[in-house]
């Protein structure tokens, strides 16, 4: 569809007026070309979501992108170049992402840059700092409670300090990812407060209604999600009136039936792409649009909104990528990975049911993952993880588990029992999230080496099986594609910090348990091996190395590989090795004992192969023996 002929008229001569003397030919020149390829969509996607009257809003925005253009430094405008020449730049067998509180992990940003030389010594190419905006002190979730996406916490520095990080990041091969918290605010940002004070300029930035009749017609249909926090989804103001906070009673929803939220949130995104930041993940996806009689979560308009920032930014920044963040249905999950909408998304999925074969010893639903869910649409990636700052919901779609003969509601009971070692043999020391004892419902906070049973059997030495799994479950997220994420820590087992609970805005809160600070002795004994630091740490820097070397485990493609062995999981990732077709079929036995894979089962693979992690060349004639917790990259 063509820009309406009024609208190409104004966008045409207010374009004009909007070039700065200091522009070069070259830079506008850019620019225009990709308002031509670009303005059509972001049209045809304002129309959709605010009608035709929306177009001088529409055209605010557009003027909003040639400002921010034009004030994009070189180097960044270098960097779009570059990256436009190869948009699968994340692809590669190369990526290594990490993630870190900024002041948990280095102190603050002055810190942090001191730490550059250890994240390239572990291969970083990708580092995600999570929520580091300013946020009020006591209600900040953690940082995703924004005050002002323009300003630092200033415990940890300054804006300025920031864009240095970013520069020297940059400068060292890794890109800066942060946190886009754009389904709400803080009640103490600045819009909200005039909202609050009904300044008209504000007041329809949030969902307000002046009683209960709207609110209690949505909550029909509508979820708790935090129901420790508060019932419902809306909160009572001061003043008698009330509005929507899905999460939080301190985090307002934004009202994105009002065009000048899209076009303000559009301006602080186009701000911190200019900032230096390469990848945003974009929190809550699933909640950003509301419609009465719905669920209000992953409406068609949350996909329409995602695709029009995307097509602001492809104006103004046209490297940045986002990174989806929605832990929802499998089956919508995948809905928000698209070129035109999240080029990066979050496996929730692979990550619990990681968690699932560690605790049952059977690696049928993530074998079923990896075969039903995996693939994704060409110039798109999973982020791969262990776990993260958050806890760990088990995500898996109960017709998927019924169709293994597994109740879902029974399964996640136990997987809840489990984790919290409520249940016999539990090797796992993870804290309940939300636990209703009742129902058994909960998820589980905690460290990777807590979980994998590095807790439960202090200084059992780097020969114990809470190592194997640490390294098992990492190298599953590093050869499956994609990007694999570290939870900085885990790479040198760090255990749950229970001394959350001496602190009253954290107390309430299990997820800190799972968000310990530096741990210092951990990391000062990673170069020993007789440690469990020093094992987890020389056994996956070894895994990354493997994967740096394996040009197969670029991109995402993955096939599976049916090993007739329950606690055996198998897959294949065909691609090309100098130049020519090549596969890596991977093995891992999440067992606590020996396994063998038959020789009829592996009938299909040559003789031999070479072993990747062992450097070897193993006879597959008479079969494979895999180790407890063992793990194979054959190259075949």
């Amino acid at each position: 569809m063509s820009p309406t002929p009024q609208a190409g008229d104004q966008l045409r001569s207010e374009l004009g007026s909007a070039r700065r003397a200091a522009t070069s030919d070259q830079d506008w020149q850019s620019f225009e070309v990709r308002v031509e390829a670009e303005f059509p969509r972001l049209q045809r996607l304002f129309h959709t979501l605010y009608g035709p009257e929306a177009d001088g809003e529409l055209l605010r925005v557009v003027l909003d992108a040639a400002a921010s253009w034009q004030e994009r430094p070189a180097d960044l405008k270098h960097l779009d170049t570059l990256r436009a020449m190869a948009p699968d730049w994340f692809q590669s067998n190369r990526m290594l992402g990490g993630v870190c509180y900024v002041d948990l992990f280095a102190g603050d940003l002055a810190g942090l840059r001191e730490r550059i030389p250890y994240f390239r010594e572990l291969g970083l190419t990708y580092l995600h700092l999570m929520p580091l905006f300013l946020a009020p002190e006591e209600n900040s979730d953690g940082g995703y409670a924004v005050s002002s996406y323009r300003a630092v916490d200033p415990r940890l520095g300054t804006m300025d300090d920031l864009a240095d990080v970013a520069r020297e990041l940059r400068g060292n091969g890794i890109a800066l990812v942060v946190d886009f918290v754009f389904n709400h605010t803080s009640d103490e940002h600045e819009w909200a407060r005039r909202a609050l004070a009904q300044d008209p300029e504000y007041a329809d930035f949030y969902w307000i209604y002046p009683d209960r009749s709207k609110p209690d017609a949505f909550e029909r249909t509508v979820r708790e999600i935090f129901p420790d926090d508060h019932p419902g989804s809306f909160v009572p103001l001061e003043d008698g009136r009330w509005v929507w906070a899905t999460f939080h009673s301190f985090q307002w929803d934004l009202d994105y039936r009002n065009p000048r939220v899209f076009r303000a949130m559009a301006g602080e995104l186009l701000f911190l792409a200019n900032l230096g930041v390469d990848v945003v993940r974009m929190d809550a996806v699933a909640f950003i649009w509301k419609q009465l009689g719905t669920s209000c979560e992953s409406l068609p308009e949350a996909h329409l909104l995602l695709q029009a920032f995307n097509a602001v930014c492809r104006l103004a920044a046209p490297s940045l990528l986002f990174k989806s963040e929605a832990i929802v249905h499998p089956d919508e999950v995948v809905q928000y990975i698209d070129p035109d909408e999240c080029r990066l998304s979050y496996n929730p999925l692979q990550m619990a049911l990681i968690w699932n074969s560690l605790a049952t010893r059977d690696v049928s639903l993530l074998s079923q993952a990896l075969e039903r869910r995996h693939g994704i649409p060409e110039g798109t990636a999973w982020v791969n993880y262990v776990r993260s700052h958050d806890d760990i919901g088990w995500t898996f779609s109960d017709e998927d588990a019924a169709d293994l003969g597994i109740d879902g509601h029974d399964h996640r009971r136990f997987l809840n029992a489990f984790y919290v070692d409520r249940f016999p043999g539990s090797f796992a020391r993870g804290i309940p999230f939300q636990d209703n004892p009742r129902t058994g419902d909960a998820r589980i906070s905690g460290t990777t080496a807590s979980l994998a049973g590095l807790e439960s059997v202090p200084d059992a030495g780097a020969d114990g099986a809470g190592v194997a799994r640490v390294l098992l479950a990492h190298a599953i997220i590093l050869s499956t594609g994609g990007i694999p994420l570290l939870y900085l820590g885990d790479e040198v087992g760090q255990l749950n910090d229970h001394t959350y609970l001496a602190y009253p805005a954290k107390a309430a809160d299990s997820r800190w348990v799972g968000r310990p600070a530096y741990p210092e002795d951990r990391y000062a004994e990673r170069t020993d091996p007789t440690t469990e630091a020093g094992a987890i740490f020389r056994g996956l820097m070894h895994l990354i190395d493997v994967r740096t070397q394996t040009p197969e485990f670029a991109g995402g493609r993955l096939l599976p590989f049916h090993t007739n062995n329950p606690h055996v999981l198998g897959y294949q990732r065909p691609g090309l090795l100098d130049g020519e077709d090549s596969t890596v079929v991977a093995f891992a036995n999440v067992a606590d004992t020996a396994q063998h894979l038959s020789a009829e089962t592996l009938s299909g693979l040559p003789e031999t192969a070479w072993e990747l992690i062992g450097g070897e060349r193993v006879f597959l004639r008479t079969g494979l023996r895999l180790e407890p917790l063992g793990v194979r990259w054959l190259r075949i």
